[in-house]
């Protein structure tokens, strides 16, 4: 097997961290050698943040590269052409398709383009865009996206459902167990 890479991108506040930590638990649970790397840009300021995730048998570095991604998990539109070019020829796109407003669009300084999305698909590529915020919110809090992309990744993975349901339960705090797997639900089963 080669190695498997998957870069969760989104905005700060959005919980990428806790996707990665996720999906990194999980497949540590499931014997892979695992790298795992964040990138935290502004963050707190609502600025890019980039988590690399890489798993195989054995892994050497946690960087992933132009044209490296098998998958790339992003939180927001923008934020999925920001990243595009580090995904592989066949690899998939799962985004929301929530719109985060950059602060040049904020201050009025540029447009939010309205058609990232469709310049994306155009280009070939595999987008699995979802929205994900209406089905967090169905699932009981808008800050459960990150669990129910998770819940759509999960669909392009040979990992049994039980086993990504034990790594929420090992993830996060017990009192928000129920309504992420509630929302990670709904991201696995959402057509």
């Amino acid at each position: 097997m080669a190695v498997t890479s998957v870069m969760i991108v989104g905005v700060g506040g959005q919980g990428s961290l806790l996707a990665s930590k996720l999906l990194g638990r999980l497949l540590v649970d499931e014997g892979y050698d695992v790298k795992v790397s964040e990138v935290h840009g502004m963050s707190q300021r609502g600025g890019s943040v980039v988590t690399y995730v890489r798993f195989d048998d054995k892994v050497y570095s946690p960087v992933i590269e132009e044209g490296e991604a098998d998958f790339i998990v992003s939180f927001e539109k923008i934020e999925a052409a920001r990243w595009i070019k580090c995904l592989k020829k066949d690899g998939k796109v799962i985004v929301n398709t929530q719109q985060i407003d950059p602060m040049p669009v904020i201050i009025g300084a540029a447009e939010y383009p309205q058609d990232v999305l469709d310049e994306i698909k155009s280009a070939g590529v595999d987008v699995d865009d979802i929205d994900a915020l209406s089905l967090a919110q169905q699932a009981g809090s808008s800050k459960a996206v990150n669990i129910v992309l998770m819940g759509r990744l999960a669909k392009g993975f040979d990992i049994p459902y039980e086993n990504w349901i034990k790594a929420i339960e090992n993830s996060v705090a017990p009192k928000f167990v129920e309504m992420n797997k509630k929302a990670f639900e709904l991201g696995y089963n959402c057509k």
